[in-house]
Protein backbone atom coordinates (compact mmCIF):
# COMPACT_ATOMS: atom_id res chain seq x y z
CA UNK A 1 0.00 0.00 0.00
CA UNK A 2 2.94 2.36 0.61
CA UNK A 3 3.75 2.34 -3.10
CA UNK A 4 0.20 2.36 -4.46
CA UNK A 5 -1.00 5.20 -2.24
CA UNK A 6 1.75 7.19 -0.50
CA UNK A 7 0.94 7.79 3.17
CA UNK A 8 0.47 11.22 4.72
CA UNK A 9 3.94 11.35 6.27
CA UNK A 10 5.49 10.72 2.84
CA UNK A 11 3.50 13.59 1.33
CA UNK A 12 4.69 15.89 4.09
CA UNK A 13 8.26 15.33 2.87
CA UNK A 14 7.40 17.26 -0.33
CA UNK A 15 5.67 20.50 0.68
CA UNK A 16 4.07 22.31 -2.21
CA UNK A 17 4.03 19.26 -4.49
CA UNK A 18 0.61 18.09 -5.73
CA UNK A 19 -0.41 14.55 -4.81
CA UNK A 20 -4.16 14.86 -5.22
CA UNK A 21 -6.51 17.47 -6.66
CA UNK A 22 -9.89 18.62 -5.35
CA UNK A 23 -13.03 16.87 -6.49
CA UNK A 24 -15.25 18.46 -9.09
CA UNK A 25 -16.97 21.69 -7.95
CA UNK A 26 -20.18 20.28 -9.41
CA UNK A 27 -20.15 17.34 -7.04
CA UNK A 28 -19.15 14.77 -9.65
CA UNK A 29 -16.19 12.48 -9.05
CA UNK A 30 -13.11 13.14 -11.13
CA UNK A 31 -9.68 11.63 -11.64
CA UNK A 32 -6.51 12.76 -13.38
CA UNK A 33 -5.00 10.02 -15.52
CA UNK A 34 -1.26 10.35 -16.17
CA UNK A 35 1.34 8.42 -18.17
CA UNK A 36 5.09 8.50 -17.48
CA UNK A 37 8.27 7.68 -19.41
CA UNK A 38 7.15 8.05 -23.05
CA UNK A 39 6.71 8.87 -25.76
CA UNK A 40 7.76 5.74 -27.63
CA UNK A 41 6.30 4.31 -30.86
CA UNK A 42 5.78 0.86 -29.33
CA UNK A 43 3.36 2.10 -26.65
CA UNK A 44 2.22 5.72 -26.96
CA UNK A 45 0.13 5.43 -30.16
CA UNK A 46 -1.68 2.40 -28.73
CA UNK A 47 -2.39 4.28 -25.48
CA UNK A 48 -3.74 7.22 -27.47
CA UNK A 49 -6.07 4.95 -29.42
CA UNK A 50 -7.43 3.40 -26.21
CA UNK A 51 -8.00 6.82 -24.69
CA UNK A 52 -9.83 7.92 -27.84
CA UNK A 53 -12.01 4.84 -27.70
CA UNK A 54 -13.11 5.71 -24.16
CA UNK A 55 -13.30 9.45 -24.75
CA UNK A 56 -10.69 10.10 -22.06
CA UNK A 57 -8.06 12.84 -21.81
CA UNK A 58 -4.81 12.37 -19.88
CA UNK A 59 -1.53 14.07 -19.01
CA UNK A 60 1.71 12.62 -20.40
CA UNK A 61 4.93 13.23 -18.43
CA UNK A 62 7.56 12.80 -21.12
CA UNK A 63 11.26 12.04 -20.97
CA UNK A 64 13.13 14.66 -23.00
CA UNK A 65 15.34 12.14 -24.79
CA UNK A 66 12.26 10.32 -26.04
CA UNK A 67 10.80 13.60 -27.29
CA UNK A 68 14.05 14.25 -29.17
CA UNK A 69 13.80 10.84 -30.81
CA UNK A 70 10.07 11.00 -31.52
CA UNK A 71 8.92 14.62 -31.79
CA UNK A 72 5.98 13.54 -33.92
CA UNK A 73 4.55 11.68 -30.91
CA UNK A 74 4.68 14.82 -28.77
CA UNK A 75 2.69 16.61 -31.44
CA UNK A 76 0.24 13.73 -31.78
CA UNK A 77 -0.42 13.70 -28.03
CA UNK A 78 -1.20 17.40 -28.17
CA UNK A 79 -3.23 17.09 -31.35
CA UNK A 80 -5.54 14.62 -29.63
CA UNK A 81 -6.21 17.04 -26.80
CA UNK A 82 -4.00 15.68 -24.05
CA UNK A 83 -1.70 17.63 -21.73
CA UNK A 84 2.08 17.27 -21.60
CA UNK A 85 4.46 17.41 -18.65
CA UNK A 86 8.21 17.19 -18.11
CA UNK A 87 9.88 14.04 -16.69
CA UNK A 88 13.50 15.35 -17.03
CA UNK A 89 15.77 14.89 -20.03
CA UNK A 90 17.39 11.60 -19.00
CA UNK A 91 14.82 10.16 -16.54
CA UNK A 92 17.23 11.37 -13.91
CA UNK A 93 16.78 10.26 -10.30
CA UNK A 94 17.05 13.02 -7.73
CA UNK A 95 18.89 10.80 -5.27
CA UNK A 96 21.74 10.25 -7.74
CA UNK A 97 22.30 13.83 -8.90
CA UNK A 98 23.43 17.16 -7.50
CA UNK A 99 20.85 19.92 -7.43
CA UNK A 100 22.70 21.81 -10.17
CA UNK A 101 22.77 18.80 -12.48
CA UNK A 102 19.15 17.96 -11.71
CA UNK A 103 18.00 21.49 -12.52
CA UNK A 104 19.91 21.51 -15.81
CA UNK A 105 18.40 18.17 -16.78
CA UNK A 106 14.93 19.35 -15.80
CA UNK A 107 15.31 22.61 -17.70
CA UNK A 108 16.24 20.75 -20.86
CA UNK A 109 13.23 18.48 -20.42
CA UNK A 110 11.05 21.56 -20.00
CA UNK A 111 12.45 23.09 -23.19
CA UNK A 112 11.71 19.96 -25.21
CA UNK A 113 8.23 19.37 -23.83
CA UNK A 114 7.28 23.04 -23.63
CA UNK A 115 5.68 22.40 -20.25
CA UNK A 116 5.91 23.85 -16.73
CA UNK A 117 4.35 20.70 -15.26
CA UNK A 118 7.03 18.52 -13.70
CA UNK A 119 7.05 15.01 -12.27
CA UNK A 120 10.24 13.59 -10.74
CA UNK A 121 11.29 10.17 -12.01
CA UNK A 122 10.66 7.47 -9.41
CA UNK A 123 8.66 9.97 -7.39
CA UNK A 124 11.58 11.14 -5.31
CA UNK A 125 13.42 14.43 -4.81
CA UNK A 126 15.90 15.88 -2.38
CA UNK A 127 14.52 18.85 -0.40
CA UNK A 128 16.90 21.27 -2.09
CA UNK A 129 15.90 20.02 -5.52
CA UNK A 130 12.21 20.42 -4.71
CA UNK A 131 12.76 23.92 -3.42
CA UNK A 132 14.58 24.90 -6.62
CA UNK A 133 12.02 23.25 -8.90
CA UNK A 134 9.04 24.97 -7.29
CA UNK A 135 10.40 28.34 -8.42
CA UNK A 136 9.90 27.35 -12.05
CA UNK A 137 7.50 24.40 -12.26
CA UNK A 138 4.30 22.95 -10.85
CA UNK A 139 5.50 19.70 -9.24
CA UNK A 140 3.00 16.88 -9.75
CA UNK A 141 3.33 13.71 -7.69
CA UNK A 142 0.62 11.02 -7.42
CA UNK A 143 -2.19 9.62 -5.34
CA UNK A 144 -2.33 6.18 -6.97
CA UNK A 145 0.51 4.25 -8.57
CA UNK A 146 -0.85 1.30 -10.58
CA UNK A 147 2.53 -0.51 -10.62
CA UNK A 148 1.99 -1.43 -14.25
CA UNK A 149 5.77 -1.33 -14.70
CA UNK A 150 6.42 -4.31 -12.39
CA UNK A 151 7.01 -7.76 -13.86
CA UNK A 152 5.80 -9.16 -10.54
CA UNK A 153 2.32 -7.78 -11.23
CA UNK A 154 -0.32 -9.32 -13.46
CA UNK A 155 -2.75 -7.20 -15.49
CA UNK A 156 -5.41 -8.22 -12.99
CA UNK A 157 -3.26 -6.94 -10.12
CA UNK A 158 -2.94 -3.57 -11.84
CA UNK A 159 -6.71 -3.30 -12.29
CA UNK A 160 -7.22 -4.29 -8.66
CA UNK A 161 -4.91 -1.47 -7.56
CA UNK A 162 -7.07 0.99 -9.46
CA UNK A 163 -10.24 -0.39 -7.90
CA UNK A 164 -8.81 -0.45 -4.39
CA UNK A 165 -7.02 2.88 -4.21
CA UNK A 166 -8.80 5.27 -6.59
CA UNK A 167 -10.82 8.08 -5.00
CA UNK A 168 -12.21 11.46 -5.96
CA UNK A 169 -9.37 13.73 -7.08
CA UNK A 170 -6.81 10.93 -7.51
CA UNK A 171 -3.82 11.52 -9.74
CA UNK A 172 -3.29 8.06 -11.26
CA UNK A 173 0.03 6.89 -12.69
CA UNK A 174 0.29 4.54 -15.65
CA UNK A 175 3.28 4.29 -18.02
CA UNK A 176 3.52 4.33 -21.81
CA UNK A 177 6.70 2.26 -21.73
CA UNK A 178 8.00 -1.10 -22.90
CA UNK A 179 8.08 -2.38 -19.32
CA UNK A 180 4.42 -1.62 -18.75
CA UNK A 181 3.08 -2.74 -22.12
CA UNK A 182 2.49 -6.44 -21.23
CA UNK A 183 0.17 -5.33 -18.40
CA UNK A 184 -1.52 -2.20 -19.76
CA UNK A 185 -2.67 -3.98 -22.91
CA UNK A 186 -5.31 -5.55 -20.66
CA UNK A 187 -5.26 -3.38 -17.56
CA UNK A 188 -5.72 0.04 -19.16
CA UNK A 189 -9.01 -0.59 -20.99
CA UNK A 190 -10.38 -2.58 -18.06
CA UNK A 191 -9.43 0.19 -15.63
CA UNK A 192 -10.97 2.88 -17.81
CA UNK A 193 -14.19 0.92 -18.12
CA UNK A 194 -14.37 0.41 -14.35
CA UNK A 195 -13.71 4.07 -13.64
CA UNK A 196 -16.42 5.10 -16.06
CA UNK A 197 -18.83 2.61 -14.54
CA UNK A 198 -18.13 4.16 -11.14
CA UNK A 199 -19.09 7.58 -12.46
CA UNK A 200 -15.63 9.15 -12.63
CA UNK A 201 -14.90 11.92 -15.08
CA UNK A 202 -11.41 12.41 -16.50
CA UNK A 203 -9.56 15.71 -16.61
CA UNK A 204 -6.09 16.82 -17.63
CA UNK A 205 -3.72 18.53 -15.20
CA UNK A 206 -3.24 22.20 -15.94
CA UNK A 207 -0.25 24.34 -15.08
CA UNK A 208 -2.51 27.21 -14.04
CA UNK A 209 -4.99 25.32 -11.88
Amino acid sequence: MFIERPPRWFRWLFPGAVFRLPGSPGGKKRVFLTFDDGPIPEATPWVLDVLDRFGVKATFFMVGQNVERHPELLEEVRRRGHAVGNHTLHHLQGASATTMRYMRDSAEGARLTGSTLFRPPHGWLRPRQLSALKKHYKVIMYDLVTRDYSRHMSPEDVVENVKRFCRDGSIIVFHDSLKSLPRIMTALPESLQWLKDQGYEFEIIRSDG
